[in-house]
């Protein structure tokens, strides 16, 4: 039995493939740089406020406050922006993806061209509400939209790759 999927890698496919690696094969690094960038914001914000004569309105604070938001900012919206990059650093001609799944690999056609991939080379399996995603390291990995799946049902497809890589499936929120 083959699976057909239909993949568009926009904005959203990206960003849930970056908030997978970040939830898996990131993770341990993940919560170290979360630690240390909420730590620094804190201590820059104790900083202008506790210093020596109190908060006053220089241009070393204005400078530290940039530095603040912009912690903040890449702190909560981490996966979006490693998504936008993501996405940004993709060859024209691959922003959609029609993969098969058989029984000896999967094959996988974009505009720019053709790659056939062994399931063994798969590091790590994992599904989102919409999405499943294959991570092959720490910075590469597929999706496949679960609403494109053609030639059976989601859990026939996941039983197939579950026994073909010899891995489980990660549910990631």
């Amino acid at each position: 039995m083959d699976f057909l999927f239909e993949t568009t890698y926009d904005q959203k496919s990206m960003t849930v493939m970056a908030r997978v690696l970040r939830k898996t094969v990131r993770k341990k690094h993940s919560r170290f740089t979360h630690i240390f960038g909420w730590f620094m914001v804190a201590f820059c914000i104790g900083m202008m406020f506790f210093a020596e004569g109190g908060f006053s309105l220089s241009s070393q604070t204005v400078i530290t406050l940039l530095a603040v938001i912009a912690i903040t900012v890449t702190l909560i919206f981490e996966d979006q922006l490693n998504g936008y990059t993501g996405r940004k650093r993709l060859p024209p001609g691959v922003s959609c993806a029609t993969t098969i799944f058989s029984e000896d690999g999967y094959h996988s056609s974009v505009d720019l061209g053709e790659s056939n991939w062994n399931y063994d080379k798969v590091y790590q399996l994992a599904e989102t509400e919409d999405y499943f995603v294959f991570i092959f390291s720490q910075s590469h990995g597929q999706v496949y939209d679960k609403k494109s799946l053609k030639g059976g049902s989601l859990e026939e497809f996941k039983a197939f790759i579950e026994e073909k890589t010899g891995k489980s499936f990660v549910f990631v929120k």
